[in-house]
């Protein structure tokens, strides 16, 4: 089968690999999509913990086309989504509940085989099924998923003003699921009119736009929003340049969700007395834990609306191109079509 293969950061090659085989518990899929995301973008850089060689792609759709001798679901031709994670259940971070820190975490696209191919193995008890939804709407249901994590984390108090900075997917999604999930006014703040567009498209309150080049431009116009500050200031943009404009829009009390994913080796500047003298909470959201189920259920309600969201579609091949549209600002979410 064809398969991007990583040796080494940014070294990768779009060859052929032997196919896959699927255990006794594992089935084998189809790619049908599989999204890339800003998380595949520092694992080309070799950020993120990757092992080599790999297969990256963390998002994916599949359909069943052959399953192991002790497989009882799902069925072969059934489409499923993937949670790409497998826990040890027995380190210290899984007998606390926390999975996703897993000593012994197996992440498909990360430390084993993903969906960057035409075909890939993955345990039975990771897929969940996915007919009823159009392709490119499950194919969210991975990074929505992080989104549920990431709500969970803050506990939102009911009638919360946010500001989300950030527009592309996954502020796309956090802003609508903030506002489902009590949050009084959401404010979305991103350079890029189009995808202020859908997020005003999505039901956000307010669009405030961004200039990459002024740090300074939009500012006025989110604290006359918000002139006591906002309750939660959420970062989905992984820039540190923009972490540092959240100390000046949170209200005393309030918190800063770092949700976007910075360089490993980036430093943000964190004004200590302020965070005391202001009792401000600080919280870091990392990946999903158990949050396929409940994202899918939230897709299937429609109050996470995904019309539009993929924009571009690159075969196997077009790799290449298919990295330099994400990391660009013209390009919402791309997916990959083995």
């Amino acid at each position: 089968m064809k398969a991007v293969v990583y040796d080494g950061p940014k070294s990768f090659r779009v060859t052929e690999i032997p196919d896959p085989e699927p255990g006794p518990d594992e089935v084998l899929l189809r790619v049908v999509l599989a999204g890339i995301c800003g998380t595949d973008l520092h694992l080309h850089e070799g950020e993120f913990g990757p092992s080599y060689p790999l297969v990256p792609g963390h998002e994916i759709l599949g359909e069943v086309v052959a399953t192991g001798s002790a497989v009882t679901g799902p069925r072969v031709g059934q489409r499923v989504v993937l949670d790409n994670t497998s826990r040890c259940g027995v380190c210290a971070a899984c007998r606390r509940g926390m999975g996703h820190f897993c000593r012994n975490l197996a992440a498909q696209g990360v430390n084993r085989p993903g969906g960057f191919a035409e075909y890939v193995t993955a345990p039975a008890a990771n897929c969940f099924a996915a007919d009823d939804l159009p392709a490119e709407t499950a194919v969210l249901a991975e990074p929505l998923a992080c989104v549920v994590h990431g709500l969970d984390r803050l506990a939102l108090a009911p009638g919360s003003d946010v500001v989300v900075f950030g527009a592309g997917p996954t502020g796309l999604l956090l802003a609508q699921l903030a506002a489902h999930s009590g949050a009084g006014r959401v404010t979305v703040a991103a350079p890029t009119p189009a995808k202020l567009a859908k997020a005003a498209e999505f039901g956000a309150d307010h669009t405030v736009r961004l200039d990459r080049g002024d740090p300074s431009a939009g500012l006025a116009e989110l604290r006359a929003l918000a002139p006591g500050g906002f309750d939660v200031v959420v970062d989905a943009t992984g820039a540190i340049s923009v972490l540092g404009k959240a100390f000046g829009l949170v209200r005393e009390g309030g918190t800063i969700v770092v949700y976007g994913m910075a360089a490993e080796t980036a430093t943000w500047p964190v004004p200590a007395y302020e965070v005391f003298r202001r009792e401000l909470t600080i919280i870091g959201s990392f990946a999903q834990l158990h949050g396929i189920e409940r994202a899918l259920r939230v897709l299937r309600s429609g109050r996470v609306r995904t019309g539009g969201i993929v924009t571009h579609r690159f075969g196997l091949r077009e790799y290449p191109d298919a990295l330099a549209a994400v990391a660009g600002s013209d390009c919402l979410k791309a997916v990959l079509v083995p």
